[in-house]
């Protein structure tokens, strides 16, 4: 049991099933598959890589776009999956690393590299809105598609405003690092999207250009 990985076999097959229910536009498998392969990227710089996959494998396990307590729901859940496996002080961190991902602000978490680590997996979860420009806008439509309920004027005007939080932030990435790559292009498409929102247009996916 001690050997064993904290994300197994099993539960990851769980979980994926989870991440490919239908009306996952955005925040399925993919994604995951996406930062997974940013913590392989950033495993040496992190002080619990495993702790961070397991808060990668739950964050968006409960996702349903008319809620607005899929973060609680997702960390609960990986306090029911992993709470006889860990320790108490471990799940914590796991848990407020979900937690985290309602408001994309660093948890107060005792330690450096518990910190670190939340900062590194906050920024791996935001770094779509750095990438470049054809992928952002696929993000965009999918997550519009994610609320394909809501109409085009309370859509414009709620995604608006939470676009704008972002670009309000002195620093919208945690990690000199993900700064350093991301930062100047998030901010350009941000302001991009929040552009075409407010002409009631929408982002079309186009082709790929580098920041």
């Amino acid at each position: 049991m001690a050997n064993e990985p904290l994300i197994g076999e099993a539960l990851k097959t769980e979980l994926s099933a989870l991440y490919h229910q239908p009306g996952r536009h955005y925040h399925g498998m993919a994604h995951i598959e996406a930062l997974l392969a940013l913590l392989h990227e950033h495993r040496a710089e992190l002080s619990d890589p495993e702790a961070v996959e397991a808060a990668i494998w739950f964050h968006d396990a409960v996702y349903d776009s008319r809620r607005s307590d899929n973060e609680a729901r997702s960390a609960a859940l990986a306090v029911e999956r992993l709470s006889s496996r860990i320790t108490p002080a471990r799940l914590s961190r796991i848990v407020a690393m979900i937690d985290a991902t309602a408001t994309h602000t660093l948890p107060a978490l005792r330690g450096r590299g518990a910190r670190g680590d939340a900062a590194f997996f906050l920024d791996m979860d935001l770094s779509i809105l750095g990438a470049p420009r054809g992928t952002f806008d696929s993000y965009e439509a999918a997550v519009r598609r994610e609320y394909a309920w809501v109409d085009d004027k309370a859509w414009r005007s709620g995604r608006a405003a939470v676009l704008r939080k972002f670009l309000a932030r002195p620093l919208i990435f945690h990690t000199e690092a993900f700064r350093q790559r991301y930062e100047a292009a998030a901010r350009g498409n941000i302001e991009r999207s929040i552009a075409a929102l407010a002409g009631g247009g929408r982002l079309a996916p186009g082709r790929d250009e580098s920041a």
